[in-house]
C-alpha cells in the first residue's frame, strides 16, 4: 500500500536565495554572526537568533568529511543506482552540506576526498539539481544556464509511504468476500452490534468477535464532506463527495464517495446503493466497489442514524 501527497511550502528569502542558487548553478551560504559561513544558509544564526541577510557565492567543490554507502536505493532517491550519501564542506564554507556523491563502490570514496558538483542539465532550484563527483583536478564542463527569471519562491515535496500490510484473519475474511461480491462483517457476541469493516475485538466490550455477517451494498449516508479542491493524482474532477454511508444491517459506517448525483443535492439519510465495478476489474479490495449512488427511496429517519454520525 503507499501513501503519497505533495507537500508546497514557501521558501522565504533565505532559502529561497539558496534554491535559486541551485537553479543557477550556483552553491550560496549564509554569513553568521561569528563570521563562519554555512551551507546551506539558515534563516536564524544559531548563536545569536538574528535573521541572516548575507550571502556568499561559493565555489561548487568541497571535502568530503564523512560518508555513507546506499547499495540499494529507492524510490525518490537522487540516483537510481548505488551511491554514497556524504557530508560535504563546500571549499569557504564552515558547515557541511549533505549530498549524494556518484562513485562506482565504496572502495572510490573516502574521508578527506576532493569532490566538484555536476550539474543536471535542467534545474529547477533543488537540491537534486546537482550531485558531486570526484574531482580528478580537470576543469568541470560549464553548466548550462537554467532560464529561470525570478526566484524560486516556493516549491513542491512529494512525500510518500511504501508499506506492505498484513490483515488479521477477520480483515481477510472482509476482503475474500469483496473478491467474491460480498460485504463481510463480525458481529459482536456481547453488545451484538456489527462492524464493518470486522475488527478481531469489539471496540465497545473488548471481546473477540466470532460470527460473521453478510451485510447488504444498500445502506444510508450519514455524514459527507464536499471535495472542491483539485490535488496532483485525483482521479474524479471536483466537485464530489465522500461520504460516510452506514450499510443495512451495520453499526459502524464506512467511507466512500457519493457519485451519479450533482454534489449539492447529496444529504445526510439519503439511501444509497453500492456500485461495482464489473468483475475483471475486481480484486481483493474495497475499490472493487466504485461508488455509491442514490436509490431512490425516501431519506432514512434521523432517528435511525443518529447514533452513527
Amino acid at each position: 500500500m503507499t501513501v503519497a501527497f505533495d507537500y508546497t511550502r514557501s521558501t522565504g528569502p533565505v532559502i529561497g536565495r539558496f534554491l535559486t542558487g541551485l537553479r543557477d548553478a550556483t552553491i550560496v551560504g549564509g554569513r553568521l554572526g561569528d563570521g563562519r559561513v554555512a551551507v546551506p544558509p539558515p534563516e536564524f544564526d544559531p548563536v545569536t537568533h538574528q535573521a541572516v541577510t548575507e550571502f556568499v557565492e561559493l565555489p561548487d567543490t568541497g571535502t568530503i568529511t564523512s560518508w555513507t554507502w546506499v547499495s540499494e536505493p529507492v524510490a525518490g532517491q537522487p540516483l537510481g543506482k548505488p551511491f554514497a550519501f556524504a557530508l560535504i564542506t563546500i571549499d569557504g564554507a564552515d558547515t557541511p552540506w549533505l549530498q549524494a556523491v556518484d562513485v562506482a563502490s565504496p572502495d572510490d570514496i573516502e574521508t578527506g576526498m576532493k569532490v566538484r558538483a555536476r550539474w543536471a542539465e535542467e534545474r529547477t532550484g533543488s537540491v537534486t539539481d546537482l550531485v558531486f563527483v570526484a574531482d580528478d583536478g580537470n576543469a568541470p564542463e560549464t553548466a548550462t544556464p537554467a532560464g529561470g527569471t525570478e526566484d524560486v519562491g516556493l516549491i513542491v515535496t512529494p512525500v510518500s509511504l511504501d508499506y506492505r500490510y498484513a490483515a488479521s484473519p477477520e480483515e481477510s475474511s472482509f476482503f475474500r468476500g469483496l473478491a467474491e461480491g460480498r460485504i463481510l462483517g463480525q458481529r459482536c457476541p456481547k453488545c451484538r452490534k456489527v462492524y464493518v469493516p470486522p475488527r478481531g475485538a469489539c471496540p465497545t466490550d473488548g471481546v473477540p468477535t466470532s460470527e460473521e455477517v453478510e451485510l447488504s451494498d444498500v445502506g444510508t449516508v450519514t455524514t459527507f464532506c464536499v471535495v472542491n479542491v483539485p490535488f496532483l493524482g485525483q482521479r474524479i474532477k471536483p466537485p464530489y463527495v465522500s461520504a460516510y454511508v452506514l450499510l443495512d444491517g451495520a453499526d459502524i459506517a464506512l467511507q466512500h464517495l457519493i457519485l451519479d448525483i450533482p454534489a449539492e443535492e447529496v444529504r445526510m439519510g439519503m439511501r444509497v446503493k453500492a456500485v461495482w465495478k464489473p468483475r475483471d476489474e475486481w480484486g481483493t479490495s474495497i475499490e472493487n466497489i466504485s461508488h455509491f449512488a442514490p436509490t431512490g427511496e425516501p431519506d432514512a429517519d434521523f432517528d435511525s442514524y443518529k447514533h452513527h454520525l
